[in-house]
């Protein structure tokens, strides 16, 4: 690779550029209208436009998006997480325009894409996984009897997309009626494809998931999980590494396992599989994400590995005997907090106009934002500003570390979460390791019932 085209916005365009430069690449950056005064197209070696506010006419793009590849000369395409970095169809033509497309081949993002595809694929290879409808249709009656078999509570599930957006819990019959439109809804603008399934819901599992980066010659390694159990509606809030509160064995075990199953079948370049974990039904299949995660920085601070150059080394053809011949061993702990810019208490969006926006520099703390102060927030992307990873030697202190950096971090202009992630920092389970995915709510509903009670 000589020359690679960012194909993505904020934050992580920003982290790919970094790779970019450190291998020597040259970094071609785009922007729609809405990011053209964003900080990080300096950075780039060439910053283009690719077309309007709406993600629909420039992120999302693929015309425009190859036509601006080819034009500037690009060997390769990086996508980023979001937008088109799971299209299989625009991976696809990336490659048949002559370009390497940095992620896994087409074939493993069409089939792990597609969520139930995904889930026959992995249960023909062993893999244990709650149960699940097939896709299903406008049939509201045929979507009551799949969620009666299952047995309430049940979750609705877009099949293709991912990032928790569109899953909405079913708790009994009469709530089909507006929840499963809702739910098309949301898929088909989110997504581009409106077919969803159900899954049977467990109650207050964790979330923990496995990263793993692999070569295009049949080596594949794991780099340990990332427990992201701390989500509000599914969203992930908080992320560590390694999982707090679990058997180690039982997680190499999982992880030898899941080695096994993605190498078998040949997989390559980067994934991660996303599990939920519960002591009666130990690991529950829940996905594969076949791109880079929001949250990789996080194995990044505990193993020591650049996973983004990694990554772009091992689509352009590399051995893993040369990317990365050993796994590091686990060092410290890391967690990671996810700062929007929405209301803290309502969790509306807050777009507007950074007029402060200095982030904490401290030692064992890592940013990684695309804005900086006079930025405008806009309301057509994600709302997210920055990751902020704290990383120490034990939990503890980096939960400590943590805290004390985003208490340090200033934003004017919009609203931010920053005294949601403070609270949750602050909560007894939380510390004490005690996590699922539905801890937020709990806390929530708790608050609110102190409200009232006061």
């Amino acid at each position: 690779m000589k020359r690679v085209l960012v194909a993505n916005r904020g934050a992580v365009a920003r982290r790919v550029i970094r790779a970019l430069r450190t291998l020597g690449i040259e970094s071609v950056a785009v922007y729609s209208e809405a990011d053209r005064d964003l900080p990080y197209l300096s950075e780039a070696d060439v910053a283009l436009p690719i077309g309007p506010a709406p993600a629909s006419q420039s992120y999302l793009n693929r015309d425009t998006l190859l036509r601006v590849a080819r034009e500037c000369g690009a060997d390769a395409l990086h996508p980023g997480y979001g937008f088109l970095s799971e299209n299989a169809d625009f991976a696809e033509a990336v490659e048949q325009a002559g370009m390497v497309f940095v992620g896994p081949s087409p074939r493993w993002i069409r089939m792990l894409g597609h969520k139930t595809q995904a889930r026959d694929a992995m249960r023909a290879l062993g893999m244990p996984m709650a149960p699940s409808s097939a896709v299903l249709g406008c049939d509201l009656e045929a979507v009551r009897q799949a969620a009666e078999t299952l047995g309430y509570p049940v979750l609705i599930k877009p099949a293709t997309g991912g990032g928790g957006i569109g899953m909405i819990p079913l708790a009994c019959p009469q709530d089909v009626d507006t929840e499963w439109g809702r739910a098309r809804l949301i898929a088909e603008r989110s997504f581009g494809g409106s077919e969803l399934y159900l899954e049977k819901l467990l109650r207050d599992p964790r979330h923990v998931e496995f990263q793993f980066l692999a070569d295009r010659h049949g080596q594949l390694r794991c780099l340990y999980e990332r427990d992201c159990s701390t989500q509000r509606r599914h969203q992930k809030v908080l992320e560590e590494a390694p999982a707090p509160g679990l058997e180690r064995a039982a997680l190499q075990d999982m992880a030898a396992r899941l080695e096994a199953m993605l190498s078998g079948i040949g997989y390559d370049v980067i994934g991660t599989v996303e599990m939920l974990y519960t002591p009666e039904t130990g690991f529950s299949f829940l996905e594969i994400n076949t791109r880079l995660q929001v949250e990789h920085a996080v194995t990044e601070s505990v193993t020591g590995v650049d996973i983004v150059a990694a990554q772009l080394r091992l689509a352009a053809g590399e051995r893993m005997a040369d990317v990365l011949p050993l796994v590091p061993p686990l060092s410290g702990h890391a967690i990671e907090a996810r700062v929007y810019a929405e209301d803290p208490v309502r969790f509306l969006p807050s777009p507007g106009v950074l007029q402060e926006f200095a982030p904490p520099a401290m030692a064992g703390v890592r940013i990684e934002t695309g804005y900086a102060t006079g930025c405008r927030v806009s309301s057509h992307y994600d709302p997210m500003l920055a990751k902020v990873i704290a990383s120490a030697q034990t939990r503890r202190q980096a939960l400590d570390l943590l805290k004390a950096a985003l208490a340090q971090f200033r934003v004017a202009g919009v609203k931010t979460n920053i005294p949601f992630v403070l609270r949750l920092l602050d909560d007894p389970e939380f510390r004490a390791g005690r996590v699922s995915t539905g801890m937020v709510a709990r806390m929530l509903e708790e608050s609110r019932a102190t409200a009232h009670a006061a």
